[in-house]
């Protein structure tokens, strides 16, 4: 690889940032190591050295690549709701989580394979927790305007109901991705339809989901 100018600092980062986000999507969390990267680029490990001193900067930096991919990916249920207010709003977000196509299913590997790297290290496990938090809040803010519309009962926080949607929708991610045979999308579709119906209803005991 040819380096960039000198003191052009950030399009080198770009450049590292992008061979981290192709050794992840090639080899998933459990093949992100400094000497991957480094084959990737093209580059010695001492030139990453330079931006990640240890495997934990790496994993670091790889997270915050995820986070700019899961922000620019195409999301075709909520494009499909655009105009469009309330649970049909929630139910698009949810769908768009799932992975219901070969893109969303790589997706999906790849921040699962994650967990187990976010978890090893406490100050990873708090930016992984704040991630879901943010999604957790916007999707209350979803539910509160279907309860608005009386799509959603009103004696809950919408927080609760947020929460239990994306519990639902991650534990029907790891069992599509673990038996994709058994959780086509079709499935996937009215099992998260039925959660959502159970929702409405005020029902406890949502089918489906984590099993």
């Amino acid at each position: 690889m040819t380096p960039p100018a000198r003191g052009d600092h950030e399009a080198r980062r770009r450049d590292v940032s992008e061979a981290v986000r192709r050794v992840l999507a090639d080899r998933g969390f459990g093949g992100l190591t400094l000497r991957a990267v480094a084959a990737e680029l093209g580059a010695s490990t001492g030139l990453l050295t330079h931006y990640f001193p240890h495997k934990r900067a790496l994993v670091a930096h790889a997270l915050e690549v995820l986070d700019r991919q899961a922000a620019e990916r195409h999301r075709p249920a909520t494009e499909a709701a655009a105009g469009a207010r309330g649970l049909p709003v929630l139910r698009a977000a949810l769908l768009d989580i799932l992975p219901l196509d070969a893109e969303g299913a790589a997706a999906n590997r790849i921040w699962v394979g994650s967990w187990d790297a976010a978890l090893g290290d406490a100050e990873l496990t708090a930016g992984h927790a704040e991630r879901y938090r943010r999604a957790r809040r916007r999707m209350a803010g979803l539910c509160a305007e279907a309860q608005e519309l009386g799509e959603l009962p009103a004696d809950r926080p919408a927080e609760e109901l947020a929460a239990r949607a994306q519990s639902f929708a991650l534990g029907l991610v790891v069992q599509a991705l673990f038996a994709p045979g058994e959780f086509p999308p079709e499935r996937q579709r009215v099992l998260l339809d039925g959660f959502l119906a159970d929702l409405a209803a005020g029902r406890e005991h949502a089918r489906g989901g984590t099993g």
